[in-house]
């Protein structure tokens, strides 16, 4: 008896997957749960488990190719003597054309014939954000009413669509290179991965009305505070104390203040969050992610820091879930990692604010009328002007600096 090998349900507002890296081979012996195959989605990549234990009999869907939900795989035969089946793939995958449509299928369930129900504004964002009309969209709600499910099996059921996506990262044709420079480059496909953060950043720059305000901190005594604590600190909590956890509370004070930072606009509706979910962008060797301290404010300095350790480990180990990359609110970046001084970091859409840290330097500065020493860093707000105001925008600045400053603030909820 064979099993199927099917596209799992990948999360939220993901109707398709890109197959990756294929783990075995035809006729190869698998166990039940044992990663399979791996999918590459727009936001994170995920490992299929073997549904059951037998032989790998066939692989419908090679690598680099794309599929909708549910789509089928390939399939496993029981027992050993499925490695029988590696050398007869032929009448299966004849009945591939046939399974594979099956993702889009259940789209047309209740299709209903017009409405002058206006689509959910959640299926209205998505659609616009994808050029779909409602109106060509059959709704399964009450009265025919378009709901954003109704919109991602459209999204499923339109290849053309979903071929045309990546096209705002295509730049010009370039000119042919010489004949002497062609034989040295290497042409190599974007990851959908990479796709998508390149589309998501344009999108974020040709929509919001994007602009940066600076400022410098102190990180004197923070730096102190840290050395004189960390080491009791890591004894206690069982992590390492960063400066993180006094940026992330420090960012979620000022938010409390200036609740526009933490809102969105959707159509003519501003959407303010009374939540703390705070993305931490974390460079892989896939590229850029952005996993999500879900109710930050709510977490005490060790809290942060235990949940950021794991989010990073799981970033670099690839094993992110969609759990793990929604739903956030503010983001934080931080270029000072890799040396960053100065830069102007772009919104993590629809998020109307993004917090750039840098590079810790000592510079000369003037404290009490005496020109000393101090441990310095630039900050830098990158905000929707749409939404947030100038005064909001710097006020918020100050008041990060003005928490990392003085820390004691963050301990004492000022």
């Amino acid at each position: 008896m064979a099993t199927e090998i099917r596209v799992p349900t990948l999360g939220e507002s993901v109707s398709e997957a890109t197959v990756g890296t294929w783990f075995k081979k035809v006729g190869d012996t698998v166990k039940a749960d044992e990663p399979i195959v791996e999918l590459e989605t727009d936001k994170v990549t995920v490992e299929v488990p073997a549904p059951a234990s037998g032989v790998l009999t066939e692989i419908i869907i090679a690598a680099g190719e794309t599929v909708g939900l549910n789509a089928l795989l390939g399939q496993i035969a029981e027992g050993a003597e499925g490695s029988a089946g590696a050398s007869a793939p032929a009448p299966a995958a004849a009945s591939a054309p046939a399974a594979a449509p099956a993702a889009p299928a259940p789209a047309a369930a209740p299709a209903s014939a017009g409405t002058s129900m206006p689509a959910a504004p959640a299926a209205a964002k998505l659609a616009a954000d994808n050029n779909i009309s409602t109106a060509d969209v059959d709704g399964s709600g009450k009265r025919g009413q378009v709901l954003k499910g109704d919109v991602i099996a459209a999204i499923a059921k339109a290849p053309a669509a979903a071929a045309a996506a990546p096209a705002p990262v295509a730049a010009a044709p370039r000119a042919p290179s010489a004949t002497q420079d062609a034989v040295r480059e290497e042409r190599v496909k974007m990851t959908r991965l990479r796709q998508t953060i390149a589309k998501r950043l344009k999108d974020a720059q040709n929509t919001a009305a994007m602009l940066t305000t600076y400022n410098e901190v102190d990180m004197k005594a923070v730096m102190d505070l840290r050395n004189r604590y960390k080491d009791v600190f890591e004894k206690k909590h069982g992590v390492k104390l960063g400066f993180m956890g006094f940026f992330t509370k420090a960012v979620t004070h000022a938010l409390k203040e200036l609740p526009a930072v933490n809102a969105e606009i959707d159509g003519t509706d501003i959407i303010y969050k009374n939540y703390c979910h705070v993305g931490m962008a974390v460079g892989t060797d896939k590229g850029l992610v952005v996993p999500v301290i879900r109710d930050a404010d709510q977490l005490s300095i060790a809290g942060v820091e235990k949940e950021l350790g794991r989010l990073a480990k799981a970033a670099r180990d690839g094993s992110l879930g969609m759990a793990d990359m929604q739903g956030g609110t503010f983001t934080i970046t931080n270029g000072g990692v890799y040396g960053s001084l100065m830069s102007s970091p772009i919104l993590n859409a629809p998020q109307s604010g993004i917090l750039g840290m840098h590079k810790i330097q000592d510079r000369p500065v003037v404290v009490g009328g005496q020109i000393v020493i101090r441990p310095m860093m630039y900050l830098a707000l990158s905000y929707d002007h749409r939404i947030v105001d100038g005064k909001e925008a710097v006020t918020f600045l100050v008041r990060v600096k003005e928490s990392l400053e003085d820390p004691e603030r963050l301990v004492l909820d000022l």
